[in-house]
Formats: structure tokens, C-alpha cells, sequence
């Protein structure tokens, strides 16, 4: 009886197991690298959308002016299609954000999409949701006229 020769067939096994353990492992590094960048973007739009607001004259402006330049934002870190809320509170005035001693919250919410994945069951791609809340104390950016 002959025996069969497996000389070379390790090289084989080799190859088709860093195929499966690569995959996975560049679908992670690339993954986390889209998600800081979301975390990077959301975190200057969140300060730069707290200072426009508190910049503003009043809060209908403050609330354009807070959506423009986070969205600026955002495109900065390349992220120019991605989702975008801004939520502004005040206390302890939440009517009038620019009166008295307000401290303005600016909420921004977002979210990136994981790379290499494609549509489960028709539901879109996943997503990864991302939120950043900076506060600021209105008197900071406000002149005060002394008379």
C-alpha cells in the first residue's frame, strides 16, 4: 500500500488561516478608526456649537448658528452625511438662554457607519451612535456694559 505524500500542504493550512484571523482583525482596526473619528468630530461640534450659541444675540440665532458650525464640524473630520441633532438647555433661566447667569448645554447627537458591513435584512447599515454635551456660562463670551 502507498502512503500519501502531504509535503506542502501546511503552507496551504497557513495561508487560509491568516486569511480568517486578518479579516475580522482589519474589519476591528477599521471600525474603531471610523468611531474616534465620529468621537473627534462630535466633541468639536458640541464646543464649537456651544460657543456660537452663547456668541449669539439671541436663541433663535444661537440655535441656527450652533447647527451651522456643528455641522462645519463634522465635515471637518470628514463626516459631512452624517446625522446630526443639537439639543441646547439653560438653567436657571430655560426660556431665555442669553439673560442672567444662563449656563447653556449643548447636546449633539450622532452616529457613523461600521465600515464592511453590508444591509441585515434591509434594515440599513449599523451604525454606531455617538453623543457629546459641552456647557457653557453665557457671561464667558458676553460683554458687560458697566455704565
Amino acid at each position: 500500500m502507498r502512503s500519501r505524500d502531504d509535503r506542502g500542504s501546511a503552507i496551504v493550512e497557513l495561508v487560509w488561516l491568516g486569511i480568517l484571523l486578518l479579516v475580522p482583525l482589519l474589519w476591528i482596526v477599521l471600525s474603531v478608526s471610523q468611531v474616534q473619528q465620529g468621537a473627534f468630530g462630535v466633541s468639536a461640534a458640541a464646543r464649537a456649537a456651544g460657543r456660537a450659541y452663547a456668541l449669539a444675540p439671541d436663541d433663535a440665532t444661537g440655535q441656527r448658528a450652533a447647527e451651522e458650525v456643528a455641522r462645519r464640524a463634522l465635515a471637518d473630520q470628514g463626516l459631512e452625511d452624517a446625522p446630526l441633532r443639537v439639543t441646547v438647555t439653560c438653567t436657571p433661566y430655560p426660556r431665555s438662554c442669553h439673560s442672567g447667569t444662563s449656563v447653556i448645554t449643548v447636546r449633539i447627537s450622532s452616529s457613523v457607519e461600521l465600515p464592511l458591513l453590508p444591509d441585515v435584512l434591509g434594515g440599513g447599515r449599523p451604525r454606531f451612535a455617538l453623543d457629546a454635551i459641552h456647557t457653557v456660562p453665557i457671561g464667558r463670551y458676553q460683554e458687560i456694559d458697566r455704565g
